[in-house]
């Protein structure tokens, strides 16, 4: 039955056979490609983030070792610190973490973690359970201590008790704050700066463990500022004063 027309009036058209595709179809295909799209962008730059800050700003590291204790205990995990070495040197009482050499005691070469106590140009030497770095005694508060006593600093018996260091160009010396089980520069001698993957400086989980770590400045092996010059005299004395005399008042005739 068709419905009538008034004159003029366009006829409707017909319906849609049952089956037949809705017109909105293909734009949900186009909306559903671009979430994909999204999706898969969002990813990727996801990635890219993360890989960029793991290599090159910060990286989780979790500690399998014993030789920092107290200061860092076993399966704790710290923030390694990758960008500001790249502008701001090592300093003595910095953590690090870095790749052993060969002859380090390393499970498949996995990472140490040790506290830098010289750097290039520093003598470095054990004397009666002391270190000494240029002569000086190094200040220690970070020790691992028993009773409340410090442990000794003693030669590694391995390298048949080496006692003394002179620290390269380009190298660090390094030991772990829990001297009786630590295996680090008294075993395999100082470290390349290059094998140093960043500086530990957060203690993050547990997060009953949160904080920031400790280190030392070593104040007492800052050498005292020199104290200022005096002026240095003239080269030559002046000939003629440096003021000149006054003229006298001339005097008026009396009448």
């Amino acid at each position: 039955m068709t419905t009538p027309t008034w004159p003029g009036e366009k006829p409707a058209p017909p319906p849609t056979p049952s089956g037949s595709p809705s017109p909105a179809a293909p734009s949900r295909g186009r909306r559903g490609l671009g979430c994909l799209v999204e999706i898969v962008e969002t990813l990727v730059l996801t990635l890219v983030l993360f890989w960029v800050i793991q290599n090159f700003v910060a990286q989780p590291f979790q500690v399998k070792q014993h030789s920092m204790e107290h200061t860092i205990e076993d399966s704790q995990f710290v923030l390694v610190d990758r960008l500001t070495p790249r502008f701001d040197p090592y300093h003595r009482g910095d953590i690090i973490v870095f790749t052993p050499p060969a002859n380090a005691e390393s499970r498949a070469g996995e990472p140490y973690i040790k506290r830098v106590i010289g750097i290039a140009g520093d003598s470095v030497t054990l004397k009666d359970g002391k270190v000494y770095v240029n002569g000086t005694e190094l200040k220690e508060p970070y020790l691992y201590a028993a009773g409340g006593v410090a442990q000794p600093t003693n030669p590694d018996p391995a390298e048949g008790g080496e006692t003394t260091w002179t620290i390269a160009a380009g190298e660090l010396f390094v030991m772990g704050d829990h001297r009786m089980q630590s295996s680090d520069s008294r075993l395999f001698g100082p470290i390349d700066v290059s094998s140093v993957i960043g500086r530990a400086w957060l203690r993050y989980w547990p997060i009953d463990s949160f904080g920031i770590l400790p280190t030392s400045a070593h104040p007492e092996l800052r050498s005292p500022s020199p104290t200022k010059a005096s002026p240095s005299p003239s080269a030559k004395p002046s000939a003629k004063p440096t003021t000149k005399p006054k003229p006298k008042p001339s005097r008026t005739p009396r009448p």
